[in-house]
C-alpha cells in the first residue's frame, strides 16, 4: 500500500471529497470506450432469460490480451435520451438477473470476471420494486460469494449503495481516482442525518468515499491514475489485470472463494 499512497502525489492537485462527488459525477469515461480500449473481440449479449433486458448494464465475452474474460459494465448513457433511457446508469432487476447470468456463464467455462461500476444506485421505481429489486441485488451478491474464477470490479464513476455492492463483491475492488463508493449520495447522508440535502458537501467530508480513504481502509486494493489521454489509463489497466488475474489463477477454487468471503467478512 505504501508506494501505492506515495504515487498518489504524483497526481497534479488533491480535490476536496466534494469536488471528488461532483467529479465522479462528470462523464470523464464512457462505458463502450472502456470496452473497446481495454479488451479486444468484445461479443455482446443480451437478457436475463426471464423477463428483460435492461441496456443499462453491457455485457459479454470478450478476450484481455489472449485471455477469454466476461466483462460487465454499468452504462449511464452518452446524450440525454440514452441517459434517460437507461436511468442514469441505475439497474433494474432484470440487469441484475442479466449479470448472474453471465457470471454463471463464466464459472462454467472458468472465465475471469471484470466488472466496471458507475451507478448511483440501483432504480427506486415502483415496477422495480415490484419485480424483486431487493432479491436481485442480494442474489447477486450471494452468487458471486460462490463463484470459482477469478473477480475483478473496478469503479470508475459513482459507487452508489447496494447497486454498486452487487456488482463489486470480488477479489479485488479497485477505483478510478475521481470516483467514490459508499452506502449512499452525500444528499442522501445529509438529508436523514441533519434533515437537510443542502448540508452534502460536509456530509461528504466525514463519509470517506474517496479512493484515497477506501484504500487507506483496506476497503478497496488499488486506485487506477486518471489521464485526459484515454489509451494510457486504458493500457494501464490492461497490464494490471492481466498480472492480478494470473496470480489469483494460481489459487485453488476452494481458496478463492475462502479468500473473497474472508475479505467481506474483514469489514
Amino acid at each position: 500500500m505504501p508506494d501505492i499512497l506515495s504515487g498518489l502525489k504524483l497526481f497534479k492537485r488533491e480535490l476536496t471529497p466534494a469536488q471528488v462527488v461532483k467529479k465522479s459525477r462528470e462523464d470523464r469515461f464512457m462505458a463502450r470506450e472502456i470496452i473497446d480500449g481495454i479488451f479486444t473481440e468484445f461479443v455482446e449479449l443480451h437478457g436475463d432469460r426471464l423477463g428483460g433486458d435492461d441496456m443499462s448494464i453491457i455485457g459479454g465475452i470478450a478476450r484481455l490480451g489472449t485471455m477469454p474474460v466476461t466483462v460487465i459494465v454499468v452504462d449511464k448513457g452518452i446524450d440525454i435520451h440514452d441517459k434517460l433511457s437507461k436511468r442514469n446508469g441505475s439497474p433494474e432487476p432484470w440487469g441484475y438477473r442479466k449479470a448472474q447470468r453471465l457470471m454463471q456463464q463464466a464459472n462454467r467455462f472458468n472465465r475471469p470476471i471484470i466488472m466496471f461500476v458507475n451507478t448511483p444506485g440501483a432504480f427506486p421505481g415502483k415496477e422495480a420494486e415490484a419485480q424483486g429489486q431487493g432479491e436481485a441485488i442480494a442474489k447477486s451478491i450471494l452468487d458471486s460469494m460462490k463463484l470459482t474464477v477469478p473477480m475483478i470490479s473496478i469503479i470508475y464513476g459513482e459507487g452508489g449503495s447496494g447497486g454498486a455492492l452487487a456488482l463489486a463483491t470480488a477479489d479485488q475492488v479497485w477505483m478510478f481516482q475521481n470516483a467514490t463508493y459508499s452506502i449512499l449520495s452525500p444528499e442522501g447522508f445529509a438529508s436523514i442525518l441533519w434533515k437537510d440535502s443542502k448540508r452534502s458537501e460536509e456530509a461528504a467530508e466525514i463519509m470517506g468515499l474517496t479512493a484515497k480513504d477506501l484504500l487507506e481502509k483496506n476497503i478497496i486494493e488499488y486506485i487506477i491514475p486518471e489521464s485526459r489521454n484515454h489509451p494510457r489509463v486504458f493500457n494501464l489497466i490492461r497490464k494490471r489485470l492481466t498480472d492480478e488475474i494470473s496470480s489469483l489463477n494460481q489459487l485453488t477454487p476452494d481458496e478463492l472463494i475462502v479468500k473473497r468471503r474472508n475479505r467481506f467478512r474483514a469489514f
